[in-house]
C-alpha cells in the first residue's frame, strides 16, 4: 500500500478547494447556474467506471475484441468533461453569468475532476488478491 493517509488528506483538501471555488463562483455573483459544472464533473468519471469492465475477459489475446464498450465509456466521459468546460464559457458568452464566475467555475471543476481521477488512479487494484 504505497498510497497512505497523506495522499487521502491531500486529495480531500484539493477536492474541498475545488468545491469551494465552484460555490464561491455562484455566491459571489449571485447566480447559481455555475453549480451545474460541479454536477457535470462529479458525473464525468461514471461512464468510464461503468464501461471499464464490460467485455473484458481473462482469455483474450493481444487483440481485444471486447474493447468497444470501454471505448464507448471513454468517449462518453470525454463528452461530459468537454461539456463541463464549455458550459461556463457558453453561459459567460451569452452574459447569463459573469466571466469571473465562469473562470472560477472552470478552475474549480478541473480541480474536482482531477481529484477524482487521481484518487481512482492512486487506489486502483490491478489483478486479484489471489495472484
Amino acid at each position: 500500500m504505497a498510497a497512505g493517509i497523506k495522499t487521502v488528506i491531500l486529495l480531500s483538501f484539493v477536492l474541498a478547494l475545488g468545491f469551494l471555488m465552484i460555490i464561491l463562483s455562484c455566491a459571489l455573483w449571485s447566480n447559481w447556474l455555475p453549480l451545474l459544472v460541479a454536477l457535470t464533473f462529479v458525473l464525468a468519471p461514471l461512464p468510464n467506471a461503468v464501461f471499464a469492465s464490460c467485455g473484458a475477459d481473462d482469455f483474450s489475446a493481444a487483440y481485444e475484441p471486447g474493447a468497444g464498450p470501454a471505448d464507448l465509456g471513454r468517449f462518453l466521459t470525454a463528452c461530459v468533461v468537454v461539456t463541463g468546460f464549455a458550459l461556463p464559457l457558453v453561459l459567460a458568452h451569452s452574459e447569463v453569468i459573469s466571466s469571473g464566475a465562469s473562470a472560477m467555475s472552470i478552475v474549480g471543476g478541473a480541480l474536482v475532476y482531477g481529484t477524482i481521477t487521481a484518487y481512482t488512479a492512486t487506489f486502483r487494484q490491478d489483478g486479484s488478491e489471489f495472484d
